[in-house]
């Protein structure tokens, strides 16, 4: 093979492991998994590994917008507590569901809406404006709360967080696989998000104002319209998956979910959506989003101790930024 051939075999062998790379990992993941990890493979654990990346795996579909915009939000990390103490605050003085989640809703998006502000109008650096937040909502969870967690007792949203549909059924009609309310609320919301990504003008617009944010101006893209709405957006789904959370637990408990934050924007960036903004894909992240479950799911299966779980999370993390960073020097 002459050297052209060769420069040229290794770019398209590049361009594949840019574009289906991770795909590739997560099947050989699952694999080994399957073959090397007692019980991975049931039934049971299948449905308990969807159950646990949903929460992760919801917040990842916003998530993915605003990476791909060229910012990012740490705040998602306090904010799914917070709205799902909202909810059960509410939920227990009024007893209304529908304005329980409303008013988590709206309190998710509000933190979303001054985070778009501060970050798209007033030009703060993402990181300061959303750890401060970050900091804020943490603290306005514990104040709502007082400290403590608060019980739901509504037995429609127990229910509803927690109601299986069945998919496999065997030949004497027991239910061999189910898929829960909130693992369908994520796949939902992943055909949703994919397709506005995808598909729509403001999908390209938040592309391309990650690719560059001055080009896009100077095209006629409101690029301040569009960042608040992807941080207001983030901020209400962030919201919603804390209210699916309490649900499950049926608790609204401001020390849940702590550190999230990290895992969604790794599961991101493991799914090939760039740190530096313009480069995204829903499959992706979804791809991005298992591997982080899978990695979890396989440790707490073998009894690895939570210390060390803290360490390869932190090793996957690391790992993803610098393939990030590989990625764009070969670019």
């Amino acid at each position: 093979m002459s050297a052209p051939e060769k420069r040229s075999f290794a770019a398209t062998a590049g361009i594949l492991l840019d574009r289906g790379g991770m795909i590739l990992v997560l099947v050989l993941l699952t694999v080994v998994c399957a073959l090397t990890v007692r019980g991975f493979g049931s039934p049971e654990n299948v449905m308990n590994l969807l159950l646990q990346v949903s929460t992760v795996g919801i917040v990842a579909t916003t998530m993915l917008f605003c990476l791909a915009s060229g910012d990012f939000d740490l705040s998602v990390g306090t904010v799914i507590p917070a709205g799902g103490v909202v909810c059960a605050l509410v939920l227990r003085d009024t007893g209304n569901l529908a304005l329980s989640i409303a008013a988590a809703l709206a309190f998710g998006a509000i933190v979303g809406l001054v985070n778009g502000v501060v970050v798209a109008r007033f030009k703060i650096n993402a990181l300061i404006t959303t750890l401060s937040t970050m900091m804020m909502v943490r603290g306005l969870a514990f104040v709502f709360a007082d400290g403590k967690s608060i019980g739901i007792a509504n037995e429609a949203l127990l229910n509803l967080a927690n109601s299986a549909f069945p998919v496999i059924r065997n030949s004497a009609g027991a239910v061999v696989f189910q898929i829960t309310f909130p693992v369908w609320v994520y796949l939902g919301l992943v055909a949703f998000f994919g397709f506005v990504l995808q598909r729509t003008t403001f999908g390209r617009n938040t592309l391309a104002i990650g690719g560059n944010e001055e080009a896009s101006r100077l095209a006629g893209i409101n690029v301040t319209r569009v960042k608040i709405t992807i941080f207001t957006m983030q901020g209400a789904v962030a919201a919603l998956a804390g209210v699916l959370l309490a649900a499950r637990l049926g608790i609204g408990d401001p020390k849940t979910a702590q550190g999230s934050e990290l895992s969604i924007i790794s599961a991101c960036v493991l799914g090939g959506v760039s740190l530096s903004g313009g480069v995204g894909r829903m499959s992706f992240v979804v791809a991005g989003v298992f591997i982080m479950g899978i990695v979890e799911n396989a440790m707490n299966l073998l009894n690895i101790d939570s210390f060390y779980q803290y360490i390869v999370r932190g090793g996957i993390l690391l790992a993803a930024v610098m393939l990030d960073q590989l990625k764009q020097r070969r670019a």
